[in-house]
């Protein structure tokens, strides 16, 4: 993605996000969906289906095995798309970070690997909250990558929100304790902390993620921050692992799933919620600042289904 952030002519939607999904594993799956019973041979192929948009083998044989199971089903293949939202977790709609106490911000901490759009993402979240009437504080604590601080600021004049940065290479809990002390004294309704890429096997780097943890408590005693994991869509199952090491590290509320509109595999979102119990808050489904949706189970299911909201 560039810095300078594209305004679409109209902002994506979730069933054109799906586009590829629905094109792809799933166009393979509903073409089984005809039959009013499945043969073994039939089952073995969706079960195939699955795998091929990246829910993975185990989860894939236990969502065959929970619709093989369903006898209310009318189909097989409504029996395979209840098994399949069944594994999505309930949320808000549109979610929103609970505060520590009234006249504090509430805090988003935003982490992930390099090159997952992470930046980008924090922007996006400045606008909508922007746009829904919320001050809001950027919180520069990438100081690793050179343009990062400056990448944030033309979000943040985008979204006509404060940004808190120190110089390159200082360090990045000083920034966020920092952007919490101009939150509290500008009465800002959200800070969100932006925070180097990091590989989940550099233990030094994962531990400055978890002194940034108690730093934010330290300054907000009591705060629940909302803590986004940014994964791309397009790595699928490889992302997981990484979600996982961070999960055990910072305890993530939420994945962020960018680039949904890029890959054929969206099954990775069912995965996600099976093997984190980690709710899917938001996805990408394209470059323009309004291009993050907070993602909905039901209509998700449907706009993978080809029907509409």
């Amino acid at each position: 993605m560039t810095d300078e952030p594209v305004e679409p002519s109209h902002p994506g939607d979730l069933a054109t996000g799906v586009a590829r999904s629905r094109g792809g594993f799933m166009s393979r799956l509903r073409g089984l969906f005809g039959s009013a019973a499945f043969s073994d041979e039939a089952w073995d192929a969706a079960e195939e289906a699955l795998i091929a948009g990246d829910i993975g083998p185990g989860l894939a044989a236990r969502v065959v095995e929970r619709a093989r199971a369903d006898r209310a089903a009318e189909t097989p293949g409504a029996a395979i798309r209840g098994a399949l939202t069944s594994i999505l977790l309930p949320r808000d709609r549109q979610p929103r970070p609970p505060s520590a106490r009234p006249g504090e911000p509430a805090v988003v901490l935003v982490v992930g690997v390099n090159g997952t759009g992470k930046t980008t993402t924090i922007g996006k979240l400045a606008v909508r909250e922007a746009e829904a009437g919320r001050r809001v504080v950027l919180a520069a604590a990438d100081t690793f990558r050179a343009a990062a601080a400056e990448q944030l600021r033309i979000w943040a004049n985008r979204a006509a929100a404060d940004i808190v940065a120190h110089a390159p290479g200082a360090d990045p809990g000083a920034v966020v304790f920092d952007a919490l002390d101009a939150g509290i004294a500008r009465r800002a309704d959200v800070v969100i902390v932006d925070t180097a890429g990091r590989l989940h096997t550099k233990s030094n780097l994962m531990d400055e993620l978890a002194k940034i943890r108690r730093i934010i408590d330290k300054r907000m005693p009591g705060v629940e921050p909302e803590t986004l994991f940014v994964l791309d869509a397009t790595t699928g199952q490889n992302g997981l692992a990484q979600a996982a090491a961070f999960h055990r590290t910072v305890g993530l509320t939420g994945v962020v799933l960018t680039k949904l509109d890029s890959t054929a595999r969206g099954g990775i979102v069912f995965a996600i919620e099976d093997q984190l119990s980690v709710p899917v808050r938001y996805v990408g489904v394209g470059e323009g600042p309004r291009d993050l949706l907070p993602f909905d189970p039901e209509a998700f299911v449907a706009a993978l289904y080809g029907e509409g909201p």
